[in-house]
Parts: C-alpha cells; sequence; structure tokens
C-alpha cells in the first residue's frame, strides 16, 4: 500500500533543508531509486539502519534524485515523508518490490546497502528472481558477487588465503556428517559461525565435544543456506574494527578505527567498543590497515562505507581477517557519531557515481569528504541489555549478540568517556562505581570476570576494590592490560578522594575527579555529603564549569560549520550562545525493550517543529543509532548523558525559554521534577500534571471527581499491606509497581502466595516502591486512545481496540485501528473519559489513555500525557504529523481548533509485535503484563475477512500467560 502521496502542505514545510548541488551525479541516468529499509527491530539490527537510510535518502535528494522507500516499520521517522519521495509501509518480500517496481516503472536504480542484513538478503533473493533484470533496475552501492564473497565464508576464506590475509583454520560444512569430520581434523575448542545471518545468530563457542553436535545442529538450522564455517577458536585474541570508505575508482579512506574491550568471544554488538584504537602499537595498526584496503579491493567492484573486523593475538600479534561486511553496519552509524564523518550520506553519493575528491567535508564545509577524520577525544560505547524482560535466558555473551540498543560517551581520555557511557546506561547507575552498588561476593565476582555478561564492566571495578589482584583479573577476562589499569586508576583516586570531606578536598583533587568523568553524585557518595552541594562546591565556589567542545572530524585543524558538541573540563568553551529564543528537546536514550525508536521519532518532529515556529532548537542525547543525534538536525546537538548534571549545565550555558520532556519516553519524563524543582520551564504539560498521572492514588481521586470507572485499586509498600488489601478488592489482582517503564514487574496473581513472592521480588528490585493492586478484568477487551490537548479542545488523533485478551501488554499485543468490534455505546465513552481526562490534567500536547472494557462497561487503567509507543504507528496509518501539530500546542504557537485534520480512514491498520525470543532459546515465549516485544510492523488490510486478521484473531489466546 503506497501512501503519502498527497499531502496537506504541513508535510512539505518540514522536510530537512536540502541545498540543491553545484554538480550533477557522475551517473546522471539514475533519476529514481529504490531504498530497502531493513523492517521492524530485533535484537542484531535496530535503529542504526533507519539512521543510515534516513541519511542516504537526504542525500540522494539533495542530488534531485526522486526517493521511493520500502520499510514495513511504522515507529520511525525513516518511513515518513520528511525522508522519501514515495513511503511503501509493505512487508520486505519479493511480492511488495514487484508491485513498487509497477507503480514506478521509472525506478532506475535499488540500494540495498542501508537496511542491514534484511535490505541485502531481499535484494539477492530478487536479483535470483530476475526481478530487477526484468524491471531494467540496477543494484547500485554493491555488487551481488561481493555480498557472496563475505557472506559465504568458505568464498571468504579461500579469498583472505589467496591475498596473504591470515585466518582461522577450519572449512565449510552444509551437512551435519561434514561438520563432524572437520571438528574431528581441527579439535576442540572450536568456533561455529552460520552463514548469512544477523547478530550472530547460529554462532557458537564449543568448548567440549559433547556440546558439538547440538550447537551444529542450531547453527546449520539458523543459516537460510543451512551452512556453517567451523574453525580454530581464537577466544581471548584482541579483536578490532576499521570502519572503511571506498569510492568507484579505489580511493580509501579509514574513517574510524575501533577496538574491543572485550576479547574474541563476546559478539561486537555485545562488546564496549573504544575510539579510537588505544593499545595497538604504530606498526601492527598498520599492517591491518594494508590488509583492510587489500581485503577492500579483492572483493569485486565496490563503492561506498565498509566494516572490517580483525582478531589479533596478545601474544605474538599475529591478525587475522574475521569478516567484511561491504555495506553499512551498525558500527557506521557508530562511526559516523563517534568522528562526525556521515558515512551514510557520503556512501550514497559514492553509489550513483561521485568519488571522494568531489565530495565536501559535511563538517568544515571547506575540506573535502577524501580526507581521513582525525579525532581529539576518546569514544566509549557500551552496549544497553535487557534480561530481566526474558526471565532464565542465558545471560552470558558469546558469538549471538543480545544487546537490544547502546550507549556513546565522549570524552577527552578514556576514563571521562567511560564514566559518560556509564552514566547514559540508565541502569540505576551513577557511573562505574562510586555508589554504594558494589558487589562484595569474591566468589560471584570471579563467576562473573570469567563468563562475561551485561555487568561485567562493574565486576572488573568491583574485584579491584575488593583486592583481587591484577593478575587475576587479567587472566579471567583477558581484557588488556591498559583498559585495567585505567579502571584500577579510579579506585586509587577514589581511596584519595575518601579522605576528604567536601569542606577540605582540594580544588586539584576535585578537578581531577571531574575530568576523569565522575559525576556529582559518586562524589556525593564518596564526601557523605548531597549532590547539590558538590555542584555548589566545586560550579560555584570553585569556578570547576564544564567546557563544550566541537566534534569536527579533523582535531580543530579546520573551522567546523556543524554545531555538535561535547563537554569535558578545560580551559576553552567552544560553544557559543546566541540571542535568539531556544528550545532543549530531552531524547530517549538507549533502546530497550519498553522504550524505543518510537520516542526518537517524535524527538525529531518535535525539533523540526520548534524550527518552523522560529526557535533555536538543542537537542540532548547519547544514543548513537539514532537520526536524533544526526549532527543536522537540530540547530544545536549536545551528544551527552541524558542525565541530571549533564542537563543542568547544558540549560544554563544555553539559557532556553523550556524543555520539551514529553517527547522522549520516560527517560525525559523521569527529569521533569528536578527541572521543577530548579525552575526550569517544562513546555508543554506540567510537571504537576505529569506526576498526578503516575501517582494511582492521586490519579484515581482525580478520575473519581470526573466520574470515570477504574477498577478498583489499592497502594501498599509490603507483604502485610498486600495481604490485607487483597481481601477488600479480591483476586486475580494485577501488581505492579509506580514509576517504571514497559510493565516493569507486572504480574496477575491469583492467590495470596503468589502475591506474597511477587511483592518481595519487586520490592528487593525497585525497594521503596510504591506497589499498586488493582482488581484485573479478566476478559475484557483493551482499547488505547491518544489525542491531542490544548487545555481546553481536545482532539482524539486515533482509537485502537487490541486483539488479545486483557492481561497482555498494550506493547505485545497487536492493536488495530480504527477498532474492529467495539460498538458505538463503547467508542463514546471511551471518547468522553479521553476528554475528561485531558482536560481534568490541563494536558499541554499529547496523551495516551489505556483502557479496559467489560460487559460494554469502559474502565480506565492508565494515563500517560507524553508521546506514546503507537503515535508513530498513528500518523502512518492515519498521513498526519500529529507530533508535529502536537509540539505546536506545546509551545503554545497553536490551539487544536487551529488544525484542519483530515486523517485518510481507509480498511485498517494493524500493529503488529515483533519479539526476539529466537536470541533466547530456553526462554517461555508466554506474554503477560511485562512488554517483551523489541520491534513492530504495520499491515493494511481493507476489510476483516482478511486473511491476515483472521489468522491472529484466531490466535489471540495462544500466548496468554500471568
Amino acid at each position: 500500500m503506497e501512501y503519502f502521496s498527497n499531502f496537506a502542505p504541513i508535510w512539505t514545510s518540514v522536510k530537512y533543508s536540502i541545498q540543491p548541488s553545484s554538480q550533477m551525479p557522475k551517473d546522471s541516468s539514475i533519476k529514481h531509486i529504490l531504498i530497502i529499509g531493513s523492517g521492524p527491530i530485533v535484537i542484531g539490527q535496530a535503529c542504526e539502519f533507519d539512521y543510515s537510510g534516513s541519511q542516504a535518502a537526504r542525500s540522494l535528494r539533495e542530488e534531485g534524485i526522486r526517493v521511493t522507500l520500502i520499510n514495513s516499520n511504522p515507529a520511525t521517522i525513516m518511513t515518513d515523508p520528511v525522508t522519501a519521495d514515495h513511503v511503501y509501509l509493505l512487508p520486505l518480500e519479493k511480492k511488495s518490490i514487484r508491485k513498487i517496481l509497477t507503480d514506478h516503472p521509472d525506478i532506475d536504480a535499488v540500494l540495498p546497502t542501508m537496511g542491514g542484513q534484511t535490505a541485502l538478503n531481499l535484494a539477492i533473493d530478487c536479483d535470483k528472481a530476475g526481478i530487477w533484470n526484468h524491471h531494467g533496475v540496477k543494484m547500485i552501492g554493491v555488487d551481488i558477487d561481493a555480498i557472496d564473497t563475505a557472506e559465504n565464508r568458505e568464498k571468504f576464506k579461500a579469498l583472505m588465503e589467496k591475498i596473504g590475509v591470515g585466518v582461522c583454520k577450519g572449512a565449510t560444512a552444509t551437512s551435519f556428517l561434514q561438520g563432524k569430520e572437520i571438528a574431528q581434523e581441527i579439535g576442540f575448542p572450536l568456533i561455529i559461525r552460520a552463514s548469512y545471518t544477523l547478530g550472530g545468530a547460529g554462532g557458537a563457542f564449543v568448548e567440549k565435544e559433547e556440546d558439538f553436535e547440538r550447537l551444529l545442529s542450531a547453527g546449520l538450522q539458523a543459516s537460510p543456506v543451512h551452512e556453517v564455517l567451523i574453525e580454530q577458536s581464537i577466544l581471548g585474541w584482541k579483536e578490532y574494527e576499521l570502519e572503511v570508505m571506498r569510492d568507484n575508482i579505489g580511493n580509501m579512506i579509514v574513517i574510524c578505527s575501533i577496538e574491543n574491550f572485550d576479547p574474541m568471544g563476546v559478539h561486537t554488538g555485545d562488546s564496549i567498543t573504544v575510539a579510537p584504537i588505544q593499545t595497538l602499537p604504530d606498526t601492527v595498526y598498520q599492517r591491518m590497515r594494508n590488509y583492510a584496503i587489500t581485503m577492500m579491493n579483492s572483493i569485486g567492484n565496490f563503492a561506498g562505507g565498509c566494516n572490517v573486523q580483525f582478531a589479533v593475538s596478545p601474544d605474538n600479534q599475529e591478525i587475522i581477517g574475521i569478516e567484511i561486511n561491504p555495506r553499512v553496519s551498525r558500527s557506521s552509524a557508530l562511526a559516523s557519531k563517534a568522528t562526525g564523518y556521515p558515512i551514510a550520506k557520503v556512501a550514497a553519493k559514492l553509489a550513483i557515481g561521485y568519488n571522494l575528491d568531489e565530495l565536501p567535508n559535511s563538517i568544515t564545509g571547506t575540506t573535502s569528504a577524501f580526507f581521513e577524520p582525525s579525532i581529539d577525544y576518546v569514544i566509549v560505547k557500551i552496549p544497553r541489555w535487557n534480561f530481566d524482560k526474558f526471565k532464565g535466558a542465558d545471560r552470558r555473551l558469546g558469538l549471538s549478540m543480545k544487546a537490544v540498543g547502546e550507549v556513546m560517551g565522549i570524552g577527552r581520555n578514556f576514563q571521562e568517556a567511560l564514566q559518560k557511557a556509564c552514566q547514559s546506561l540508565e541502569i540505576k547507575r551513577n557511573g562505574l562505581g562510586a555508589d554504594g552498588k558494589e558487589l562484595r561476593d569474591q566468589e560471584k565476582i570471579l563467576y562473573s570476570l570469567a563468563n562475561p555478561s551485561w555487568n561485567r564492566l562493574f565486576h572488573v571495578y568491583d574485584a579491584f576494590k575488593l583486592g583481587i589482584s591484577f593478575r587475576t583479573i587479567h587472566d579471567l577476562t583477558k581484557i588488556d592490560k591498559w583498559f585495567l589499569k585505567q579502571i584500577e586508576e579510579l579506585i586509587h583516586l577514589e581511596a584519595e578522594i575518601d579522605k576528604y570531606s567536601l569542606e577540605t578536598i582540594p580544588y586539584e583533587l576535585m578537578d581531577l575527579a571531574k575530568k576523569k568523568g565522575y559525576a556529582d553524585r559518586q562524589l556525593a557518595h564518596l564526601l557523605g555529603c548531597l549532590e547539590s552541594e558538590v555542584f555548589n562546591k566545586r560550579y560555584e565556589e570553585m569556578g570547576i564549569k564544564r567546557v563544550y567542545k566541537l566534534v569536527d572530524t579533523c582535531a580543530a585543524e579546520f573551522e567546523a560549520q556543524t554545531p555538535y558538541y561535547y563537554s569535558s573540563f578545560g580551559e576553552e568553551n567552544e560553544s557559543i550562545r546566541t540571542d535568539k529564543k531556544k528550545i532543549v528537546v530531552l531524547g530517549s536514550g538507549p533502546n530497550r525493550v519498553g522504550q524505543g525508536i518510537e520516542f526518537d521519532y517524535s524527538c525529531v518532529h518535535g525539533v523540526l517543529a520548534a524550527k518552523e515556529c522560529g526557535y533555536e532548537t538543542i537537542m540532548i542525547n547519547c544514543n548513537p543509532e539514532t537520526v536524533s543525534t544526526d549532527f543536522d538536525v537540530s540547530d544545536k546537538l549536545y551528544f551527552e548523558p541524558v542525565f541530571w548534571e549533564h542537563i543542568y549545565e547544558i540549560i544554563l550555558q544555553e539559557k532556553p525559554e523550556g524543555v520539551i520532556v514529553q517527547l522522549g519516553g520516560q527517560t525525559a519524563l523521569k527529569l521533569a521534577e528536578k527541572l521543577d524543582k530548579y525552575g526550569i520551564k517544562i513546555i508543554g504539560t506540567s510537571f504537576e500534571a505529569l506526576d498526578l498521572a503516575e501517582d494511582r492514588g492521586l490519579f484515581s481521586t482525580l478520575l473519581k471527581e470526573n466520574n470515570v470507572p477504574y477498577p478498583e485499586f489499592g497502594t501498599i509498600h509490603n507483604t502485610d499491606e498486600a495481604l490485607e488489601l487483597c481481601k477488600t478488592i479480591g483476586f486475580p489482582l494485577l501488581v505492579r509497581p509506580s514509576y517504571v517503564l514497559g510493565g516493569q514487574g507486572m504480574k496477575i496473581v491469583i492467590n495470596e502466595k503468589e502475591l506474597e513472592e511477587h511483592v518481595v521480588n519487586v520490592l528487593k528490585d525497585i525497594p521503596n516502591n510504591e506497589i499498586l493492586l488493582d482488581h484485573f478484568l479478566e476478559g475484557a477487551i483493551e482499547a488505547e486512545a491518544d489525542a491531542i490537548c490544548d487545555g481546553e479542545n481536545v482532539y482524539i488523533i486515533g482509537i485502537m481496540q487490541h486483539i488479545e485478551p486483557a492481561g497482555i501488554h498494550s506493547g505485545d499485543s497487536y492493536a488495530v485501528l480504527p477498532p474492529y468490534n467495539l460498538g458505538d455505546l463503547v467508542i463514546r465513552q471511551i471518547e468522553t473519559y479521553t476528554e475528561r481526562i485531558a482536560l481534568a490534567l490541563r494536558t499541554q500536547g499529547l496523551i495516551n489513555i489505556q483502557f479496559a472494557i467489560k460487559n460494554d462497561k469502559v474502565y480506565v487503567i492508565e494515563a500517560n500525557p507524553r508521546a506514546s509507543r503507537t503515535v508513530p504507528f498513528i500518523c502512518k496509518a492515519y498521513r498526519e504529523p500529529y507530533v508535529n501539530y502536537a509540539t505546536k500546542v506545546m509551545l503554545g504557537e497553536k490551539k487544536v481548533t487551529d488544525f484542519e485534520f483530515k486523517p485518510y480512514k481507509k480498511g485498517y491498520a494493524i500493529k503488529e509485535p515483533v519479539f526476539s525470543f529466537h536470541k533466547f532459546p530456553n526462554v517461555n515465549k508466554e506474554l503477560g503484563p511485562e512488554m517483551k516485544s523489541t520491534g513492530e510492523a504495520i499491515y493494511f488490510i481493507d476489510d476483516l475477512m482478511d486473511d491476515y486478521f483472521l489468522k491472529i484473531y484466531a490466535e489471540r489466546n495462544l500466548y496468554l500467560s500471568r
């Protein structure tokens, strides 16, 4: 289904600013290009490809080329009309490609390198089916031979041997018997790598012979061509990546060198990574660089970005080529944000024939793109996991990626960048250590060091603090000694700080701690005082203030035109405050289950809308995968943790009119209280209203006063209160903590034993939390409504009915827009209650309300006066820029009545949750009140007799659990 062909004028007015190029593309025959997206977010392939695809589309349109885009993901800005000329929200399959090429016979070329493995695999399938040839479409940016060589383990190995690049001893198996023969020849330990898979799926380290047959079978099944590479184990070797750019005539530059903090054995997507490389002798780096260039030249006629991975022996510095990805990758997004060099943008231009020396550097505007970036700071990327959502999951990290997102910290040294990355994670830590949450169990620490999981970094710190020897830590982790010494240094620094109080700490020691990345909260813990007291001491009394440095690609050798900043401590502040009226937009931080790319979509639209209203827009975010952290989306980008101290100092620096918090999900919302306390204006709905909606007691009083039904409930703080209250409310009960995201800790219980057990577990994970007990409406239908309110007028943008029964989190439910079998009586109740609640909360902007319907009576479950997960979905289905409208309402620039709403309403749109259970084979796939989906797709049907709808409706009770 094509959409967005005839928009209201507003859509064209919010497009990114595009300057026509003075040059024509080298291949002047290309007028119209198809870009294939990556589909729903799954573990192993996240929004880094939406970022790349969005940037590529903008790059091509700068050249006057029309862009048609296919992607089934409604949550991303990539599938918005601000990105492409035609957007198809269709399943990523050959049938959809045929439809697009029939609709647009003038499409000249397809660019498949921006959509990850999904796009590459679809492009190959279409090539084999003769679709491209039949429609006269050429593949640009890569050729099939290059893809095949890179993805086919046997061909890759043979090519490396031919060009003199070392590879692991091994061979390819296409059958179970063949695999066993190869293993017998190589011996154990060994590695299994599945061909043509994503995020290391099907891969495994095999330590013991008795595990081999099971893991071999799993690898053969995971590979779409049922092929695996079996090779010697290089577990514990050092791992590196080079992000390389090549043009059509063979010019080549290394954009970024990346070192994995974790040695071989942990998938790169699960590894902490550091840029530039810190521990490699220059002679070895130059050998590696030469290998990368040789590898790229050997794989075919390839122009664009490429990721090359190596392993280096810590003993004799032998280099082995691991793999080459002739496309943009997860690391491309990181490298782009780390250096300021827009890899996808340049790769798109190379794909249409430009060469590197013909393109300008986007950051400086005066130098050439044929220029290797030079950076005078350090980047640390730390992945973000969600093992708590997958009970029973194997938490050990290995060849198959398990992280759901990532953060990036920028600092003048490794320690500062590391602390900032830890502060960005949002895992209730204030940095690396110095927060009283150290693990002190020696046995558990030693196990963690030897068996890497999400918290091994923190346990390395804990090991040093406990006094475990440097040698033991190194032997168990194989982490390079330089990195370990950096962490050990922090322990020594803390021991020095411990000698002082806030009153006696010397200026030099405070300055050093801040330069090493310590947050005021960490220093408050060490000095035994309050965070605010540390801030006042160092900022007001000592004058130790953050300065802001430009990310300029050239280590300040040339003047940068793009205001992209990070903070540090030193002399020169490169961020100059203007006299324009300003708005700060708080981003949503790292992707995780319950808060994903849909909030970044809202943040980008918020920025664009504020720009239209004449504001200078300032974006604060720490997620390298997203469009909001692209350096030319907002007027100023601060790549900083969405963490109070960092935000407050940016606000002191910029003096904005106010801060928008309701677009960045729970990450931004939870800072509203601090902003309010410090007298900083919250744009849109007030903190009081945001807080009231979260406080179930106050919210229920509001519902009662406005004659809005809600399930009987109560609040408790311990098990005794819970056991007393359940006698009044009655089972089944929905137990849920306050102030959490994605249904964290929610569970349905049916008796006192289950109730007591779950309350104990919740209070263990979230101490001192207020817990809500709701009478669970068994067998009820769930629905939700999103609306825009200006404090006086309410416009409901959409009402969705869930297909699954009550008890499954809304993020895990199929949702149908508009409702498919709610009668007029029920719809009217939903509309009435939505209006009453929005007005009672004095909402200014967006609000989402969730309902349970039983016996034609509508009950309100909860209200969230902010952007919701479903807003992008409704925008795409109804073809209207609701976030743009809502932002203008928040800013007070418009009333709801100023907009002429003309939603496109034909048939039904279905929001389809997408899960990543394949990454956790031991986890039960049942669903309940706690969200588990990692992404979503959109599917359009004309009527309810559609086979797709009938199938999912028939299966609506299949995975319901408590």
